[in-house]
């Protein structure tokens, strides 16, 4: 412990401390660290402007995090818009294809979400899109 920026374990926590934060912020600031060291000889004034430089680099890191904050808020609402969308047209075509099914299908269906299996397409037609059922459906009955 031979640097004469502290006397205490304590303060060579905060010395290192500051000593990081001026070069982080002087880099951030664009400025040479050497211009910005903190030596012990430093009078209250430097220690006020290095503290305005702090702060300063501080709000400018804040309004770049909360710049990307909004943008990626912005960003998932408009999924979330999407993804209300799309279950909404899924819950209509899923409603639609629970009507027009025969309750034979519906039952083998529940079935098969009990059991856990895939639906099998053993000797069954592969589904109509739900506009071609609801076509069917709706043409002249004899």
């Amino acid at each position: 412990m031979n640097s004469p920026c502290y006397s205490v374990a304590m303060d060579l926590g905060v010395c290192q401390l500051r000593n990081f934060s001026i070069s982080f912020l002087s880099s951030l600031l664009g400025t040479e660290t050497s211009s910005v060291k903190l030596d012990n000889s430093s009078s209250g004034a430097s220690v006020v402007a290095i503290d305005n430089k702090i702060e300063q680099a501080m709000d400018l890191v804040k309004s770049h995090l909360m710049y990307a904050v909004r943008e990626e808020v912005e960003v998932l609402k408009e999924q979330i818009k999407e993804l209300i969308e799309r279950n909404s047209q899924l819950e209509q075509e899923n409603n639609l294809l629970k009507n027009l099914a025969s309750p034979e299908q519906l039952a083998q269906f529940q079935a098969q979400v009990q059991s856990g299996s895939p639906p099998s397409s053993t000797g069954a037609q592969p589904p109509a899109p739900p506009a071609q059922l609801a076509a069917q459906n709706s043409g002249p009955s004899a």
